[in-house]
């Protein structure tokens, strides 16, 4: 049986690599970012993936795209569904110095999409084979894991996003759904910087792996790349 996915900022790093790992092993890829049209390797993928890899205009902060994507893919079974896309938000954000529409803008977009996303492909998810739902989160989102203070934007969106999926987790168990956090690492991207720990391929492997492991027993749980859960 072919697999799908339904995939959240495609266009590059993690995202990228999500798709391509993917679709090389036979996944039906929906693939959405902001800006198809400026998604060249991405664009490259789906022109070489015989049909697998399909391109979609998607910001998770609008709606109508939701709405739209929903639409394309109808009653389709999604045996996986992954809200990556996410934004750090300002640099050096330093108490008493914080930008409340920046803040607003991050939460609509780490926090609010994903829930918007898990909302329209829901039905979607609970008909299919496998019954996944992940969600890109961060360390930096573990109140026990803060020593270092500072980087409130991330911080609390990622804080609220783990909230949201551990809150699905239960909601939609009944319906034999297991939705999880995962820690992607320090990856060397244009958000992690070229700097990190591992590169996109890596990452997406321990991820991949990780994914495929999943019982039921595991829903709502927040995982590091190397399979071992983060304290809350």
């Amino acid at each position: 049986m072919t697999h799908t996915l339904v995939i959240t900022g495609a266009n590059r790093g993690i995202g990228l690599e999500f798709t391509r790992q993917y679709a090389a092993e036979g996944w039906r890829v929906y693939a959405g970012c902001r800006q198809p049209e400026r998604a060249e390797a991405l664009n490259r993928l789906a022109a070489a993936s015989d049909g697998r890899v399909s391109v979609h205009p998607l910001d998770v902060t609008r709606t109508a795209h939701i709405q739209a994507l929903a639409a394309v893919v109808g009653d389709a079974p999604v045996d996986l569904l992954l809200n990556n896309a996410g934004s750090y938000g300002p640099d050096n954000v330093r108490f008493g110095h914080t930008d409340e529409a920046a803040w607003i803008e991050n939460f609509r977009t780490n926090v609010i999409g994903p829930m918007k996303m898990m909302e329209a492909l829901v039905d979607n998810v609970a008909r299919s084979e496998l019954k996944r739902i992940a969600s890109l989160t961060s360390k930096m989102g573990s109140m026990a894991d803060n020593r270092s203070g500072g980087a409130y934007i991330y911080r609390s969106g990622k804080a609220a996003l783990n909230a949201v999926m551990k809150s699905a987790a239960i909601d939609l168990a009944p319906r034999g759904i297991i939705a999880v956090v995962l820690h992607p690492g320090w990856v060397r991207t244009d958000m992690g910087g070229p700097h990190g720990e591992i590169d996109a391929e890596t990452s997406v492997e321990g991820m991949r792996g990780i994914l495929a492991r999943l019982r039921p027993e595991d829903a709502g749980s927040f995982f590091d790349i190397d399979g071992t859960l983060i304290p809350w």
